[in-house]
């Protein structure tokens, strides 16, 4: 019998999944450190791109260090000087795992869209 006989479905039916790029055991990234790069990118702060997604500074902090541990060169920096202080940027390397994590998920997307009718058997 097809999945599609066994549910009550009104079209609302969806497969959702949180997709993760691992080092090993270890998370390189997902799309909890895409979020905190793209409001480092925005505000030029980790302490308050932290704010903006309700994290400490210190798991902020954390993210960064991983990501910057984990690759062989840096994704984020931080810049000193100016009558402000300094700011944090991403470098060349950050937008690029960033642009390729982005590709990443759409085409994982695009496949769960494509699986979910032979799940349901239709």
């Amino acid at each position: 019998m097809p999945v599609k006989d066994l549910l009550k479905l009104d079209n609302g039916v969806q497969l959702k999944a949180t997709l993760r790029v691992f080092n090993g055991d270890e998370k390189l990234f997902g799309p909890g450190k895409l979020e905190l790069l793209e409001y480092i990118q925005e505000t030029g702060s980790i302490s308050q791109a932290a704010k903006n997604m309700g994290l400490s500074y210190k798991k902020a902090w954390d993210m960064v260090n991983s990501l910057n541990q984990l690759c062989k060169s840096p994704i984020v920096q931080a810049q000193t000087g100016g009558v402000k202080g300094g700011k944090t940027v991403l470098t060349p390397h950050g937008l690029e795992l960033m642009e390729a994590f982005r590709i990443l998920q759409k085409n994982f997307q695009q496949f769960l869209e494509e699986q979910l009718p032979l799940f349901l058997g239709k």
